[in-house]
């Protein structure tokens, strides 16, 4: 099963910021048999896409020679019903960055209404040994195959 909540990062600014989309289908293996009824995708499930596509701004910005884990996460809404078939574009800022950790914010907008937000978001970077690199893994993770032609052009 895959839990990587990110379908297409869209923009980036290198320790910055990073925009993305996650569409959340009903065909999702993590909704199969989930629901005897109504459908409804767990909020937690949005706050994770939030995390992993800062985490993913927090790798690109070491050159993908880090990988970000959440250490603390606190003052997050989410949504009380989110169907499936619903597309959330997710925009996350870095507010602080140092060697071992950064500090972030995210929001998931929905037909054009914030419906979630992570006001607090701790990533510890865990550095990868010498000479090693997610590059591949991530910008196939993110739908991206150059990852500079999305940052703003000055």
């Amino acid at each position: 099963m895959r839990f990587l909540f990110i379908d297409r990062v869209t923009a980036l600014e290198r320790g910055r910021r990073i925009k993305g989309i996650k569409s959340f289908a009903s065909s999702e293996p993590f909704l199969e048999g989930h629901f005897n009824r109504a459908a409804l995708i767990p909020g937690v499930l949005l706050v994770e896409a939030m995390v992993q596509m800062l985490g993913w701004l927090v790798s690109y910005s070491h050159d993908f020679r880090c990988l970000a884990v959440l250490a603390l996460i606190s003052d997050v809404t989410v949504p009380a019903a989110l169907r499936p078939g619903t597309r959330a574009e997710i925009d996350g800022r870095l507010l602080t960055v140092t060697d071992s950790d950064s500090l972030g914010t995210a929001t998931a907008v929905v037909d054009g209404q914030i419906v979630a937000r992570v006001d607090r978001l701790i990533l510890h970077h865990v550095s990868l040994p010498a000479g090693e690199s997610m590059r591949e893994f991530m910008l196939q993770y993110a739908g991206v195959d150059d990852p500079s032609s999305l940052e703003p052009h000055a």
